[in-house]
């Protein structure tokens, strides 16, 4: 189990970064991205102590990758491309951008916002466009399939749009909670549920991969 989308104390998550990083390892997974919510106010604050917590893990146990991320949240899209560099810059190795979900007020024009900026995942992109998933293709972007309530009620929209489109699919749960972390088989049904075939499955799998790869390389590990 791949994981790039959860969240900690740091920012509206329960657990302190260790306790769900532990929780994860017992629930399966393979490596876990904590990617709590930023803007201008805490950017900073957040990835020092996120990079430090994965730095000491990494160390300590060999059956998990723990990496440092950020989801940006809830900024005007003027101001998503400066975030996403100053994300990048501070040493954040996975960017989650906080998409169109239809449960929040994010602002219209977000999700194009963040496919220009080529952030790594557009998070729950809610009604998500041909023409933004299109360019989503184009630039790199993955758009996640959630299991996380509420945002996932278009996961089929979102999981439709990228087949029309050929944008790449990745699956992660936005946790907060300890109940929210998920195993394999609970993965499979919530991606079966936003109808993706066996082989879609797969290759959504594979793409969380691709990103894992990339890192794992760039790091040296």
């Amino acid at each position: 189990m791949i994981d790039l989308h959860t969240h900690s104390l740091f920012s509206d998550g329960e657990l302190l970064p260790s306790e769900l990083i532990q929780r994860a390892r017992k629930k399966g997974y393979t490596a876990i991205a904590i990617t709590d919510h930023v803007d201008s106010s805490n950017i900073d604050f957040v990835i020092k102590r996120i990079l430090k917590v994965c730095k000491d893990t990494n160390g300590a146990y060999k059956d998990i990758l723990c990496l440092a991320g950020v989801e940006i949240t809830h900024v005007a899209p003027v101001l998503v491309a400066g975030l996403v560099r100053q994300a990048k810059k501070l040493g954040a190795q996975v960017v989650v951008f906080h998409g169109e979900s239809p449960v929040e007020p994010v602002e219209p024009g977000s999700n194009l916002a963040a496919i220009k900026a080529c952030v790594d995942i557009l998070a729950h992109p809610g009604h998500i466009t041909l023409e933004e998933a299109a360019l989503a293709k184009k630039n790199n972007v993955c758009l996640e399939i959630t299991a996380r309530a509420g945002h996932n009620i278009t996961n089929g929209h979102v999981a439709k749009t990228a087949r029309q489109t050929g944008a790449k699919l990745v699956f992660n749960t936005d946790t907060h909670s300890p109940e929210n972390l998920v195993d394999d088989a609970a993965m499979e049904k919530i991606l079966r549920s936003a109808g993706l075939s066996v082989d879609e499955i797969k290759t959504a799998v594979a793409n969380s991969g691709e990103i894992i790869k990339r890192l794992k390389k760039a790091s040296g590990r």
